[in-house]
């Protein structure tokens, strides 16, 4: 699974880990199955939510979303079977086409009338920043996807290279992020909701098919996502099971788990402000403090590794602080949110 991190992280001076009871390949492992397994649960219940939305509103029923996540949870039944990277690929491929499609019509009604920036206020309260800053490192950093897509290439020096896979791509969805935020808010101003797909006006066809569009989207992806945790989880379990097993104990514990999420879904309908906390924790720490500490130790003992005037290193020093920013403020909000909603 995180094959990179791993190698990375065995890279480190052997009398740096002898010195500490922690171990970095085993604190990675379980923080990308928490994460994986939270996002699962997440998105599980966007797709729900984004079903429930549409067929309540085209059928005039009063389903419940508990409805939709057990309906949602049978075809993920099959898709969540799926072990080889390179059939999941192809599925990867058409929700990328669907989320482009979803994007220009949602362009289309942002711009089909002139925008007024005028009563949008253009810089938010300073308490909504900890969690802004989380939200987009836990959306940005994809570390549990992109890392075995890298091992999976036939050349994995064309990733990191520049122009490189990576760098494209994160151009790409950056700038795709700030486009439908920026002119989100300043279409529907403080009435934008987590997706701005759900301002588009429901009466009208065109709007409601980009719902659907983007749930269909993040369902033919669950695939590689649920790929990433079974990988790390079926490593560490493996050797209790005969071979003969193996494959019909990689479908139990697939289906179990499945089964173990849906259940959480459905017993936690409020899971973002959970998600929340899971992000700021493991994603700060994956996503930032992790990479630039091995960075770090690395480099350390190499004459001239962190560059002219030492760049490098200031550059993972002003990291490191942002990191722990997100992981200290972020908690704390997040934890406050849940208390709010189940104090």
């Amino acid at each position: 699974m995180a094959q990179s991190l791993h190698n990375v992280s065995q890279m480190l001076p052997s009398k740096i880990l002898s010195q500490t009871n922690l171990s970095p390949r085993a604190y990675i492992d379980y923080s990308l199955l928490i994460v994986s397994f939270f996002s699962v649960c997440v998105y599980l219940l966007f797709i729900a939510t984004t079903l429930r939305d549409v067929v309540n509103s085209e059928l005039g029923i009063a389903w419940d979303t508990r409805v939709y996540i057990l309906l949602t949870a049978l075809p993920l039944i099959f898709v969540t079977q799926v072990r080889d990277l390179r059939y999941l690929v192809p599925f990867s491929a058409l929700a990328n086409m669907l989320i482009l499609v979803t994007f220009g019509i949602t362009l289309y009604y942002i711009f089909r009338e002139p925008i007024d920036l005028s009563q949008r206020e253009l810089f938010p309260e300073i308490t909504a920043l900890p969690s802004f800053f989380g939200t987009v490192v836990y959306a940005v950093e994809g570390i549990g996807v992109v890392l075995p897509v890298e091992n999976k290439m036939k050349h994995p020096q064309h990733f990191l290279a520049c122009p490189g896979v990576l760098s494209i791509v994160l151009s790409f969805i950056t700038v795709l992020y700030n486009v439908t935020g920026f002119f989100g808010y300043a279409r529907y101003g403080p009435q934008t909701r987590a997706s701005v797909t759900l301002n588009l006006p429901s009466e009208e066809k065109l709007a409601l098919s980009t719902q659907l569009l983007a749930a269909l989207a993040i369902l033919f992806t669950l695939g590689i996502y649920y790929y990433v945790p079974m990988d790390i989880l079926w490593r560490k379990v493996k050797h209790r099971f005969p071979v003969e097993r193996h494959n019909i104990a990689q479908i139990g514990i697939r289906f179990s788990i499945l089964i173990a999420m849906t259940g959480l879904a459905l017993g936690v309908p409020e899971l973002e402000p959970f998600i929340g906390l899971v992000g700021s924790i493991c994603s700060a720490t994956l996503g930032l403090l992790t990479p630039i500490v091995l960075d770090t130790v690395f480099r350390w003992s190499t004459p001239g590794a962190f560059g002219v005037f030492r760049w490098r290193l200031v550059k993972n020093v002003i990291l490191l602080a942002f990191g722990l920013f997100i992981l200290v403020v972020g908690t704390y909000f997040s934890i406050k949110d849940i208390v709010d909603i189940y104090g």
